[in-house]
Parts: C-alpha cells; structure tokens; sequence
C-alpha cells in the first residue's frame, strides 16, 4: 500500500507533542485526527510556524512504526520511561504517556502532566481533545531537529502545493516523495537522534490550559 505523508504546523514545542525522548518518538496527546487516520508505514512531518519564528523548517519528522492504545502504551513496562514526572528532569516531566483506564470503566484517567491543572488535578478540556483518539503513533525510525530544524527547500514544499494553515494535510507519498527523499538523504546520519531541544523546553515546567 501506498503510505500517506501527514504534515502539520508545530504551534508549541515543549518536547511533549512530539515526545522525541527515551528511543522513541512519539505522538501521544494533540493532533487526534492524524493519531486516528495514520497507520504503519506513514510518515508524520511537523514543520514551524510564526509563533516558532520557524515557518517552512522542519522540526521533526518520522515512520510510524507502531500504533498502540492508551491502554497499551500505559501497560507496557518499556515505555514507563514516557510517563511523566514533574518534579523530575526536564525529559521526564514532558513525559506523554498520561492516559489510561481501569478495566470496566470507560473513564479516562490521566496522570500529572502538562496537559493537566496547574495543581496537577486532570484538565477536562485537554481530555476531551486528547481522548477524540485513543492511539498512540510511535517511531523507532526518526529525525528531531528542535531549535536546529533545518529550512525545507521551497522547491519541494511548492511541487507539493503546501502552504502552512490550521489542522493538517494529507498527501500520498507520491504527492510527498521529493521532501521525504531530502529528510532521508541529508540526514541519515542523526536518525534517531535528539539533535537540538524543543523550542519551547526551558518552559516545560507550564502547563497548557486551552
């Protein structure tokens, strides 16, 4: 099957959405719409906007190599790492793996995190957003570039019509075959490496309050 390349503005980057820590990067909270319709095989590709002063660079991109519920990836002794821990190390308090529930009850539990309160009681708002899917998108096969993210050659991003807007956009790998060619060939060499910090990391002590 063709896979599908999903791009989308990353507005906030405080290490959280994408999670690039710990071996893995993940996508666990926000963009529910991508973590619903992405499947093994897609690439996600989030690029800079104005609030970043990074609009047209690439800040991360990545092959789902995995999609997992919130149920498995809280259950799962090899990604504990992910859950959050916020009197812990900038890496552990952006951990995303926040949600889960207890078996017969359809109530969604989520953990002290940044998606909750300032007090760290749960955030109905960033529960109902979050929740709209349950699946986490997870890659061992990765590029994180934070504050180095590189700028995509306009060529590429206009043989593919892409301008920056709200929500994300869709294309076929065909559609998007110029950019991941340019991701794979220029930077094999850091797969998998966190290359710089998120944007937004010396303020990973905030929590996001929609």
């Amino acid at each position: 099957m063709n896979p599908s390349v999903f791009i989308y503005v990353v507005d906030r980057d405080y290490g959280f959405a994408p999670n690039p820590f710990h071996g893995y990067c993940t996508l666990a909270t926000c963009k529910p719409g991508i973590r619903n319709a992405a499947n093994v095989g897609d690439w996600i590709v989030g690029v800079g906007g104005s609030r970043l002063k990074a609009t047209g660079r690439c800040i991360f991109a990545m092959i789902v190599t995995r999609k997992i519920t919130y149920n498995e990836y809280w259950s799962d002794p090899a990604y504990q790492t992910k859950i959050p821990v916020r009197n812990g190390s900038q890496v552990m308090m952006v951990g995303d793996n926040i949600y889960h529930q207890i078996e017969g009850n359809s109530e969604w539990i989520q953990v002290d995190s940044h998606h909750s309160k300032e007090d760290g009681s749960p955030n109905p708002l960033n529960i109902e957003k979050d929740t709209r899917s349950e699946y986490v998108l997870m890659s061992n096969h990765f590029y994180y570039f934070g504050t180095d993210a590189p700028t995509i050659p306009n060529q590429l991003l206009d043989a593919m019509k892409y301008k920056n807007r709200i929500g994300h956009r869709r294309f076929s790998f065909d559609q998007a075959h110029g950019l991941i060619d340019w991701i794979e060939k220029d930077f094999a060499h850091i797969l998998n490496t966190v290359i710089s910090d998120p944007f937004d990391f010396e303020r990973c002590h905030e929590r996001y309050l929609p």
